[in-house]
């Protein structure tokens, strides 16, 4: 892991997002932000910053938009997601 409480990780659908921050808002370790890009609609889609995540799922029940969020337990090589996290914090 990245760090001693980083469980796992999240990836955000930056164009799925409408920048609700619902998910910030249930985020308990803070590793949520808004962006500062806005997607196609014209939102400032959620960005993850990295480490951090708890894997606990909060963000995801929040979260209004179907398929905006999805988390993963473990790091992202072991889930086969490398390319998906760095086009979602890009």
């Amino acid at each position: 892991m990245r760090d001693s409480k980083t469980r796992g990780f999240v990836v955000i659908n930056a164009e799925e997002c409408k920048g609700c921050a619902l998910c910030i808002e249930v985020c308990q370790s803070g590793c949520l932000s808004l962006s500062d890009h806005l997607n196609h609609q014209g939102y400032h889609p959620v960005q993850y910053a990295g480490t951090g995540c708890l894997a606990d799922g909060l963000c995801f029940y929040a979260c209004p938009e179907p398929g905006a969020i999805t988390v993963f337990q473990g790091e992202p090589e072991d889930a086969g997601t490398e390319d998906r996290l760095e086009a979602s914090t890009a």
